[in-house]
């Protein structure tokens, strides 16, 4: 079964096309067939698709919109890769939803209701929601009523957590009026981590007790206790917890007041601030990407550019520690998502000071693994092991597209 996987932007699309199937997911033998991405739809776009054993097409041309977008995807599949005979030959699309609300704790196939579900959840994330909807819709128009769609989205891992850890210290009215709650994201990736990590190890998912560190452009932490996911560090958005490239993390509700009256600053400019200006780019007015900044550490010495790094490694510290306490302890720590697979300079940071709980870093394991899939990076009868594990929410939301084909 081939299976179209869509993440829209709001000026954006990815798109993966796996082969999967019950068999395919019973033995890991799923593949990914193509992958790609258009950029800055509603202008001149840049195109990069890539498809397994064949060159990868490149280039700039005119996208009107996300229906335009993916009109270029299916006939890159059509005409240019040969990947797909007709459409038809598709036996379902999977979209990325950021935010599922508290309606939403699986993925569902898609029709009207469940359309209208993700429209309301939009006061709850007007960032990611509409965008989302932009790929939806346009998928719908191009593809059919009678293509089967099915909608994944980043909070329903997270719909597990007990009310002491998603409700805030707001009256309980606020909550019940306007769900104002933690709800976390990163869901599929943390999912897809407790996954392989079961299959890597080879324990029940009821056993899997673990810390799973996202750490990329955003990045959070989530506590997984018996499989489940019991706490995790973004909350109503994802601008809560730790330190990302352009998000603040944790901040004094305070600030935002003094942030206005200081700075003259409405409320629109300093969601701007706290989202976008913020974080690794803010504290080093450098840049908010994790490869940068080390570089200007190693080279340069960069003042502002270690602090960031600091700040960064002891926000993730403070949430292994926290979460540590919450779980009662862990089978295992597991870093993933861009920063956390690649860079072992920020891994080795995070570890330091780590020794009383149980870690035990192997600093040459540790300085081999570079994206790839590892054993444990701590040495060899440590009491808390830490693994690298790769990502791929794109497989998860394709296996997922399966299933609920199939179950109806």
């Amino acid at each position: 079964m081939k299976v179209l996987v869509v993440n829209s932007g709001s000026s954006s699309l990815k798109f993966q096309l796996i082969e999967t199937s019950p068999e395919d997911i019973e033995a890991d033998s799923d593949r990914c067939l193509a992958r790609g991405i258009i950029e800055r739809i509603g202008g001149q776009a840049l195109i990069h698709f890539e498809a397994e054993g064949q060159a990868p097409t490149k280039g700039a041309t005119p996208v009107r919109d996300h229906k335009q977008a993916v009109e270029r995807v299916l006939a890159w599949f059509l005409n240019d890769s040969k990947l797909l005979g007709s459409a038809a030959d598709l036996a379902g699309v999977g979209h990325r939803v950021v935010h599922g609300g508290e309606k939403f704790q699986k993925s569902v196939l898609l029709n009207d209701e469940v359309l209208a579900e993700i429209e309301d959840c939009i006061p709850l994330a007007p960032l990611h929601n509409p965008a989302n909807l932009k790929g939806i819709r346009a998928t719908q128009e191009l593809l059919g009523s009678a293509m089967p769609q099915v909608v994944v989205f980043d909070t329903a891992f997270h719909a597990t957590m007990p009310p002491a850890a998603y409700l805030y210290g707001v009256p309980y009215s606020m909550y019940r009026r306007h769900q104002i709650r933690r709800y976390g994201f990163h869901g599929t990736s943390h999912r897809y981590i407790a996954y392989r990590y079961r299959t890597q190890q080879n324990v029940p998912k009821e056993e899997v007790n673990i810390i799973s560190l996202h750490l990329g452009n955003g990045c959070s932490a989530c506590a997984i206790k018996n499989g489940e996911s019991i706490n995790t560090s973004m909350g109503m958005t994802p601008v809560e917890g730790l330190l990302m490239g352009t998000r603040c993390g944790d901040l004094d509700p305070s600030v935002v007041e003094i942030l206005m009256q200081n700075e003259g600053l409405n409320v629109h400019e300093v969601d701007t601030l706290l989202n976008k200006q913020s974080g690794l780019l803010g504290i080093s007015g450098l840049t908010g990407d994790m490869r940068d900044l080390l570089l200007e550490r190693r080279e340069n010495g960069d003042r502002r550019a270690s602090l960031a790094i600091e700040i960064f490694c002891q926000r993730v510290k403070r949430y292994i520690g926290a979460y540590l306490a919450e779980m009662g302890g862990a089978q295992a720590i597991v870093f993933t998502g861009g920063i956390g697979q690649n860079a072992a300079e920020v891994r080795a940071e995070i570890c330091q000071g780590l020794e009383w709980f149980g870690v035990e870093l192997d600093p040459e394991a540790n300085a081999k693994i570079h994206g790839q899939e590892s054993g444990a990076i701590t040495k060899a009868g440590c009491r808390l092991p830490v693994y690298v594990l790769p990502t791929n929410e794109e497989l998860l939301i394709a296996r997922d597209t399966v299933r609920s084909i199939l179950q109806g």
